[in-house]
């Protein structure tokens, strides 16, 4: 069905109730996904021994199939299975997924795994799109309805790192795992509850199709979960051979990079410089995710081997240092917002590719403080906790740089009737930068499988090794930044006017 002749709640002063509504259950799911997230990098090295590098590994390709999946499962719901049902089970998965985290066997911890990786697929695109439905076309206030999701989505991951961070380390992480997937029960709860408001516009597209077999007591609602069920083994498979992964994302990516490009050979000079300039910047953008990326990975190990974590006498446990990014963007994120708004009144607002320039020399700064930081420490090897709160200030300014920016240019420089495909082209390159950010990460590796790199290596080992792979980083960050920044107004030509 057209979005467009879409049916949305009536227009009522204000936002609708429904948005609030949508707000908890998204700050409930993203508390369990960033809860997970903070802890899952700890429970490799130390709970099961795996090196570094294995580590990193399973950790990208774990986020990298996160983000590819949500791509088919917009597909999905949109076409067959409608918004409700499909976050229902996207839910479902994701909670059993946490709570088998809690299950201390690595077989079982790759199939949790899996279901969040596949339940993620379900929820995370149709949250977002049914937010959307809640406006009509050409509503004012839908920008501010993404506003309070987008403060949710925050809430949530500023939230679960400190809440999930000190369960896991005073009574084991498996215990940080099951307080995630009670988050996103409630979350799940919470939405079931609430699911007569919804009805008019997450119903299946088509309910009798759905009802229609396909097979000999198979109708074709089952053959989706079935279809899921496969999924699972799939990625379970896959997150074995993070290998792999990088060559379905090559072939993926690949394969609708060319395709889109071909396409537009077909059509008029404006809107193929616009897609032009849409893959261009979608492809500078992988650069700026395989850094910013870091921070569940490499940075969350630095952050515990080499950072003095006192505040106020109390040691702060590492995980959650992961609260700091959401925390800022809480605090910035209105500011930017107004920011570009009173900059655009006085016509100084930076064009598009600008804004990605400068996001990604922030984000280089970011990792010269970090670099500066383990550099000025190497007699004991421990940063103090100002250098890591500077370099994740950097990140997050960067990040409002890029991210809000790069999503609004997609809807707006995609051609007609392509919109969804290049929203997925968009998600398919974050995870293939999340897949780059796992490799990047193992420069950093230093234990070997079997070994707690804590008890085999002191901080003043360590502590360059993190630093020298950080100023690295810095300095590529900051070459393609200023190098984007230079060819931007080239680049702003080719969106024809579109800011």
């Amino acid at each position: 069905m057209d979005p467009s002749t879409q049916p949305h709640l009536p227009d009522r002063p204000g936002h609708p109730k429904e948005i609030w509504i949508l707000f908890v259950v998204e700050m409930w799911e993203r508390f369990s996904y960033y809860g997970m997230r903070s802890l899952l990098i700890f429970y490799m090295t130390k709970q099961f021994l795996f090196g570094d590098e294995k580590s990193y590994a399973v950790y990208g390709s774990y986020a990298a199939l996160i983000y590819l999946t949500p791509v088919f499962g917009g597909i999905i719901a949109d076409r067959l299975l409608g918004y409700r049902k499909a976050i229902t089970v996207g839910a479902l998965l994701m909670a059993a997924g946490h709570f088998c985290m809690a299950i201390q066997t690595v077989p079982v911890f790759y199939l949790a795994l899996s279901l969040i990786i596949i339940g993620s697929g379900f929820f995370k695109p149709n949250m977002s799109t049914i937010v959307g439905k809640l406006y009509a076309e050409g509503d004012p206030r839908r920008d501010g309805g993404y506003t309070i999701f987008y403060m949710g989505v925050n809430v949530g991951g500023a939230l679960s790192p400190i809440a999930c961070g000190i369960v896991g380390e005073i009574w084991g992480l498996h215990w940080g795992f099951t307080l995630a997937g009670i988050g996103m029960v409630a979350g799940l709860l919470i939405f079931l509850s609430a699911g007569k408001r919804f009805e008019t516009i997450a119903a299946p597209p088509n309910p009798d199709a759905l009802k229609k077999q396909v097979l000999p007591a198979i109708s074709k609602e089952m053959l989706i979960y079935i279809g899921a069920a496969v999924a699972i083994v799939g990625c379970w498979q896959l997150i074995q051979m993070t290998e792999l992964v990088g060559w379905v994302l090559i072939i993926l990516g690949g394969g609708m990079f060319l395709g889109m490009l071909t396409y537009s050979l077909t059509r008029e000079s404006v809107p193929r410089h616009r897609l032009w300039v849409a893959l261009g910047l979608t492809a500078i953008s992988v650069v700026f995710w395989a850094f910013f990326e870091q921070a569940g990975s490499s940075l969350n190990l630095f952050a515990d081997r080499n950072v003095d974590k006192t505040v106020m006498g109390y040691g702060v446990p590492a995980p959650v240092m992961q609260a700091i990014n959401p925390i800022f963007i809480i605090l910035f994120g209105p500011i930017f917002a107004w920011g570009w708004v009173a900059l655009d009144a006085r016509k100084l607002n930076p064009s598009i590719p600008l804004k990605f320039g400068l996001g990604i020399v922030q984000l280089g700064l970011g990792f010269v403080a970090l670099y500066y930081g383990a550099y000025i420490s190497q007699t004991n090897g421990i940063v103090g906790l100002s250098w890591l709160v500077l370099g994740y200030l950097l990140h997050t300014t960067g990040e409002l740089c890029l991210s809000p920016v790069g999503l609004s240019m997609i809807s707006k420089l995609a051609p007609p009737k392509m919109g969804a495909m290049m929203m997925g082209m968009w998600y398919l390159s974050i995870a293939f930068a999340q897949y780059a950010a796992g490799l990047i990460a193992q420069l950093t590796g230093v234990s070997e499988e079997g070994v707690d790199a804590v008890a085999e290596f002191s901080a003043v080992d360590t502590v360059m090794v993190y630093g020298s792979v950080f100023g690295k980083i810095a300095i590529v960050a900051v070459v393609v930044g200023l190098l984007t920044s230079v060819a931007a107004p080239l680049i702003n030509r080719g969106t024809h006017g579109v800011k």
